[in-house]
């Protein structure tokens, strides 16, 4: 059985290792004005930064159309047999619906939605994953369990440098943001039930960095082979020191570095960081 393997563009997975892994990627879009971007295909995340610092507004994101993913997936059949569609978490968008949707509406190919229950470089953990064992020749049934069992020990931490834009885009309860905002605040934040809610209120990213880290620590001393992303909004150097200080604490993970692009980070803002990480 031969299994296509689709993301979303919200993993942030390089071209250049999708097109080596044969990830199919379907675009979510950013919207300023009256212009709509693709993101990871139209706009760059240091474009988008960029762009950002000189609107007033917030932009505004949207998820592919099931007519989108209706065609992708119509494509994908004419060469496989299964799909397996990995996407961000169904709490903050419906983009994994979607791919529910038109899923229940192609002929001649079965397919198999995933809802990370995440975003970025964690969802393309499980992309990555995924071809591999397709690769393999693994199953779909069995791709899927697999990709369930590594959600069951995967984690992501973040801090963001303001929370205003998490409250405008209604990602955080308003009230959590005030709070942040009148502290001064920067929040450990997760996912808990597909949304993003508040793990620890910290006042200084420097201790919130700290905090992640010390998180992090507490699995890694298990022993168990880890993977593990660090990913910021346009802060790469910052964030290649933090990851240059880790590799040297944690030898045994594997690290990469990563990014939050456009659609999350309109939702972040500039300055955020994240570490996930899940079994190698």
């Amino acid at each position: 059985m031969k299994t296509a393997i689709v993301t979303d563009s919200t993993a942030y997975i390089p071209e250049e290792i999708r097109i080596e892994h044969h990830i199919h990627m379907i675009p979510l879009s950013v919207i300023f004005g009256n212009e709509s971007y693709k993101e990871e295909v139209e706009m760059k995340a240091e474009d988008f930064y960029e762009m950002m610092r000189r609107q007033k507004e917030l932009p505004k994101t949207t998820q592919p159309s099931t007519g989108k993913f209706v065609e992708l997936f119509e494509k994908l059949a004419k060469d496989y047999d299964a799909i397996i569609s990995i996407h961000l978490s169904s709490g903050i968008s419906g983009t994994y619906q979607g791919a529910v949707t038109a899923g229940e509406m192609v002929e001649g190919i079965d397919v198999y939605p995933f809802d990370s229950e995440s975003s970025c470089m964690i969802q393309g953990f499980y992309a990555l994953e995924a071809a591999k064992l397709a690769r393999e020749g693994v199953n779909p049934e069995e791709i899927m369990k697999r990709l369930n069992e590594l959600k069951a020990k995967s984690w992501a931490y973040f801090m963001v440098d303001d929370l205003t834009n998490l409250q405008k885009g209604g990602r955080l309860s308003g009230a959590s943001a005030l709070i942040g905002s009148l502290l001064q605040v920067k929040p450990v934040l997760h996912f808990v039930d597909k949304v993003i809610v508040p793990f620890e209120k910290i006042r200084t990213k420097k201790k919130a960095l700290a905090r992640i880290t010390e998180l992090f620590e507490e699995d890694a001393k298990k022993g168990t082979p880890l993977q593990a992303c660090v990913i910021h909004a346009n802060r790469e150097e910052e964030a290649k020191a933090w990851i240059a200080d880790l590799q040297e604490k944690f030898p045994n993970v594997e690290f990469t570095l990563s990014y939050f692009g456009p659609v999350i980070g309109t939702h972040l803002g500039e300055g955020a960081f994240g570490l996930g990480w899940m079994p190698k």
